[in-house]
C-alpha cells in the first residue's frame, strides 16, 4: 500500500490491494482462532491435526531413515507433545510471579537482555518460546539431561538466548545434582545454490529434501555406469544410494558448522577430493586387499598379534594419525563440530592413500613387514569405517 501511494497508483489498483489485505487478515485470524483452538485441545482441531502430524512424520522418518540418521517415532517429541503441559507451565510461572503481564501478553524478562521472552499471547495463544521452556523442564526434569544441544540455524539466536535465560530463571534447567543444565545452541549457517543464494528449486521454491536425495542417486548411479559397468542391477542402485548418501551427508558435516557453504552436486559426488564418495572408495581399497591376499593363500586371521615395524615416513605418518582418533572423536562431541571428524577421515583416507602407494603391501616377500603393513592397513579400516559410522555414513563392500 505505501509503494503504490509513493509512485501514485491507479484507484482500482489501491481498491484490489485493499482487498487482498482484508482478505488476508482475516485468514491469519481465522489460523491464530484454530491455533488457540488447538492448543485448548479442541475434538475436531486435534483430529484434523493428527491426521497432518501422521502423514507428516511418516515422510520425516522415512527420509531420516534414508539418511541413515538414527531419528525414529520413539525419539520423536515434536511441538505438539507439549500442549497438555503448557497452560501448567504458564501457570507456574505465574504463581512464582516469575512471568508478568505487559500490553495483555504475558512475559519474562531477563537480566542482559533487552527483550523479554513472551510466552503467551494476548489472545490467550502460547508460542515457540512456550514450547521450548516446558521442553527444557521434561529434558532436565524427566529425562535427567544435562547437556541440552538444539541444532537450529543461526538466524534463531535470539530467540534461544531468551528461552536459555528464562528457562534458567524459572528454574526449569536445574539438574537432580543441583546445577544449572549445559543448554547449547549449536547454530549452523545457510545452504546455498551455485548462484550464491539460498538453494531453490529451478521454479524458485524451497528446494524438496527427497527430490534432492533422488537427484544425487540418480548422478551416482550415472557415475557408478561409467566407473564400473560390472557392477549392476539391484547391487548397483543399492550401491548408489549408499553413494549419493555418503555424498549429501559429508558436504553438509565437513563444512564448520556455523558458515555458509555452496551446494554442488557435481563437486560432492566426486570420487576424488575431500567427498564422502572419496572415503568410501578409500575403505573399499582397504577391503580389497584382503580379499586379494585370501585369493593368494595370505593368512590374516592372526594380524592383532603381529608387530608393528614401521620402517617408511608413510606408514609411520599413517600410525601417527590413527593414533589421534579418540582426541578427535572427543573434541567433535564436546564443541558440536562433526566437520572434526569429517576432516580427520579425510586425512586418514588421504594418509592412506600414500602410504598405499609408497609401501607394498602383499607384494612383499618380507613376512613380518607384510603382516606389520597388513595389519596398519586392517586398523586404518576399522577406524575410518568407525568414523564413517559416527558420522552417519554408510560404507559398502565395493564400487
Amino acid at each position: 500500500m505505501q509503494i503504490l501511494e509513493k509512485v501514485g497508483g491507479h484507484p482500482k489498483a489501491f481498491a484490489e490491494l485493499e482487498l487482498r489485505i482484508e482478505d488476508a487478515n482475516e485468514h491469519m485470524e481465522r489460523a491464530k482462532a484454530r491455533l488457540v483452538a488447538l492448543q485448548s485441545g479442541d475434538e475436531e482441531s486435534v483430529r484434523v491435526w493428527q491426521r497432518i502430524y501422521d502423514i507428516t512424520m511418516g515422510a520425516c522418518l522415512h527420509t531420516c531413515a534414508r539418511l541413515h540418521a538414527n531419528v525414529t517415532d520413539e525419539h520423536s517429541a515434536g511441538e505438539s507433545t507439549y500442549r497438555d503441559e503448557l497452560g501448567d507451565v504458564v501457570q507456574d510461572l505465574i504463581d512464582r510471579k516469575i512471568a508478568q503481564e505487559d500490553d495483555g501478553a504475558l512475559v519474562v524478562k531477563c537480566d542482559g537482555i533487552k527483550e523479554p521472552t513472551i510466552i503467551r499471547k494476548r489472545d490467550g495463544g502460547y508460542l515457540y518460546a512456550t514450547t521450548d521452556m516446558a521442553a527444557i523442564k521434561r529434558r532436565v526434569e524427566k529425562f535427567g539431561g544435562d547437556i541440552v544441544v538444539y541444532c537450529v540455524d543461526s538466524r534463531q539466536s535470539l530467540h534461544f538466548k531468551q528461552v536459555f535465560a528464562a528457562a534458567k530463571k524459572a528454574g526449569y534447567a536445574k539438574t537432580r545434582g543441583g546445577q544449572d543444565a549445559t543448554l547449547v545452541h549449536a547454530m549452523f549457517g545457510s545452504v546455498m545454490g551455485e548462484d550464491g543464494k539460498p538453494l531453490k528449486s529451478r521454479s524458485g521454491e524451497n528446494l524438496n529434501l527427497s527430490d534432492l536425495l533422488d537427484e544425487a542417486v540418480s548422478r551416482a548411479e550415472a557415475t557408478l555406469t561409467e566407473r564400473s559397468p560390472d557392477i549392476t542391477g539391484d547391487e548397483r542402485k543399492q550401491i548408489a544410494e549408499s553413494v549419493a548418501m555418503a555424498a549429501v551427508k559429508y558436504a553438509d558435516l565437513s563444512i564448520e558448522r556455523i558458515k555458509d557453504y555452496i551446494f554442488s552436486f557435481d563437486r560432492m559426488l566426486a570420487f576424488e577430493g575431500d567427498t564422502g564418495p572419496y572415503l568410501l572408495y578409500a575403505l573399499v581399497r582397504i577391503k580389497s586387499i584382503f580379499r586379494k591376499a585370501q585369493d593368494a593363500g595370505i593368512d590374516t586371521s592372526g594380524l592383532d598379534g603381529a608387530s608393528f615395524d614401521l620402517r617408511d615416513p608413510a606408514e609411520k605418518a599413517l600410525a601417527l594419525k590413527l593414533l589421534r582418533y579418540p582426541s578427535v572423536v572427543e573434541g567433535a562431541g564436546l564443541n558440536h563440530e562433526p566437520n572434526r571428524l569429517c576432516a580427520f577421515a579425510y586425512e586418514l583416507a588421504s594418509g592412506f592413500s600414500s602410504f598405499f602407494d609408497q609401501c607394498p603391501v602383499l607384494k612383499n616377500d618380507d613376512e613380518a613387514l607384510r603382516a606389520s603393513r597388513l595389519r596398519l592397513c586392517a586398523l586404518t579400516g576399522r577406524v575410518l569405517e568407525d568414523a564413517l559410522t559416527t558420522i552417519g555414513i554408510p560404507t559398502v563392500e565395493r564400487m
